[in-house]
């Protein structure tokens, strides 16, 4: 009598094969979505730019609080920071405006974009796991959450074989 063993199962995937690449291809759902995140995230810091030089009201201070579990949020200033109200300004809309930048590339289908996104946003996301890990920084709403979930969400959408082709489309091999 033989023995019948059940096949196995494979432990990788197969390669997938590449997708077309096609000049007058569609703005994939993936490449939307990084695009608009990216753009999302030089809002919050644009937020998080005017909740440190203008108080937030006392409503949205405990609202903020209770997000964060704390029951309380302390707020930073410009004095906390010992920075020029002229630099912090200065420094940050040039990141908001690089940010603005990058997501409107990303929209129009740039491959150095991309790749460029995806790697600060890996860099920002270890940046917050090192802090956590190593100098017992809080990952809370009022710190680093809201940048490292867009930071996710936008190596998710970017990453997808969709948004790299599109963004290779007019690529010569």
């Amino acid at each position: 009598m033989s023995e019948r063993h059940p096949r196995k199962r494979a432990a990788f995937e197969p390669i997938a094969a590449p997708v077309v690449r096609d000049s007058a291809m569609r703005r994939p759902a993936a490449t939307v979505a990084g695009g608009v995140l990216v753009l999302l995230r030089a809002v919050a810091g644009i937020v998080w730019t005017l909740t440190v030089v203008f108080p937030l009201p006392p409503w949205l201070q405990a609202v903020a609080g209770a997000a964060d579990g704390s029951g309380e949020q302390s707020t930073l200033t410009l004095s906390d920071l010992g920075l020029d109200a002229g630099i912090f300004f200065g420094v940050l809309g040039g990141i908001t405006l690089v940010q603005a930048v990058f997501g409107i590339l990303l929209l129009r289908g740039s491959n150095v974009a991309r790749v460029i996104v995806m790697i600060v946003s890996t860099m920002s996301i270890t940046t917050a796991f090192a802090g956590w890990w190593e100098l017992g920084q809080e990952i809370t709403v009022g710190t680093t959450l809201v940048t490292v979930s867009l930071d996710i969400l936008v190596l998710l959408a970017l990453s997808s074989r969709d948004a790299a082709a599109y963004a290779r489309r007019n690529e010569r091999r």
